[in-house]
């Protein structure tokens, strides 16, 4: 894979690392690791085989040799040549043509993966790229223009067995029919709704803020990236100013600073904090998380802690049958 233009903010991810919040090593990874399994099961990898994660689109790449990829994410025009390349669906790619990124007209960020995975080296037994360390991914960083990636072993799939390219036209011959549902491949939504669970610190907030924080729309500030997303306004007073002491943290926590806006971590958070906790985003909507973008208007609703689990089970239980039926496609 060759890098002919790297947009702005582009980096190697996998699903990220587990086994080592205890020593302060972020989990990192996609930080919408369904949309990234979900691309790397439509060409047939491993879920946990390393792609691209885009921020802000601009991304231009060229393989060398024929290959067949997926991507899934905000919404983003992807292009051979003249030839639109939809989320969720997958396309043999010729060699030697530039695949295009545009910017995202909703949400920030999309995920591409390619067949083989790209491999670069495991550390602490993930292929991630941890930008705070510097380690992980291609040379711990984010990719630059002329970077060249090592991808992992082709195999045509069954499916693409008599795909072919058209050299002059680089038009493929092959777009899957096949698709994921809609709010796998395309999670962005305008002015979306993001469901939590109730923090364990409720009792630094009186019954005023706690009502605030589910009935007035919040607004996301510049000042975020993988480690968390702020928010300008409206501003959540605490009662006292006191940090707690410090204690586990995850992507999806809410904190309240004494600044009194809301930071809602990522995938690159730190593993513990001082600041109060209010509420913790549910695992199923962190894909929206992830698309958030400054200026974006976002409001929260309260589920029971049971409902996040319903519906956590309830994705795994679809995205079996999912595979089921890639495999009726694909064999």
């Amino acid at each position: 894979m060759i890098i002919t233009r790297a947009g702005f903010l582009t980096s190697v991810q996998d699903l990220g690392r587990t086994g080592y919040r205890q020593f302060g090593v972020s989990s990192g990874g996609a930080l919408d690791s369904f949309a990234l399994r979900v691309a790397n099961l439509l060409v047939g990898n491993d879920e946990n085989a390393a792609g691209l994660e885009i921020t802000l689109g601009g991304l231009r790449l060229r393989f060398d040799e024929e290959q067949i990829v997926a991507w899934c994410g905000g919404e983003v025009d992807v292009h051979l040549g003249s030839m639109a390349l939809p989320a969720g669906h997958a396309a043999l790619l010729p060699a030697g043509k530039e695949l295009k990124f545009s910017q995202p007209q909703t949400g920030c960020r999309c995920w591409l993966a390619v067949s083989g995975g790209i491999d670069v080296p495991l550390v602490l037994g993930s292929r991630s790229t941890d930008l705070r360390a510097q380690f992980g991914g291609f040379e711990g960083r984010t990719l630059r223009d002329g970077d060249e990636l090592v991808l992992g072993k082709f195999r045509r799939p069954p499916a693409f067995a008599k795909a072919t390219v058209d050299k002059q036209t680089a038009a493929t011959k092959s777009i899957s029919s096949w698709t994921a549902p809609h709010d796998w491949v395309s999670p962005a939504k305008r002015n979306p709704i993001l469901r939590f669970v109730r923090g364990c610190d409720l009792d630094h907030f009186n019954a005023s803020t706690l009502q605030r924080f589910t009935s007035e729309t919040f607004a996301v500030s510049l000042d975020s990236d993988r480690m968390g997303v702020r928010f300008d306004s409206p501003e959540l007073k605490r009662q006292g100013n006191v940090d707690l002491t410090s204690e586990a943290v995850a992507p999806g926590t809410i904190q309240i600073p004494p600044s009194g806006k809301p930071i809602l971590l990522l995938g690159d958070c730190q593993t513990i904090g001082g600041y109060p906790k209010i509420a913790h985003v549910i695992t199923v909507d962190l894909g929206i998380a992830a698309q958030l973008r400054a200026g974006d208007q976002v409001r929260f609703s309260e589920v029971s802690l049971a409902d996040g689990h319903r519906l956590l089970v309830e994705r795994e239980q679809q995205l079996e049958l999912f595979r089921i039926g890639l495999s009726l496609h694909t064999s």
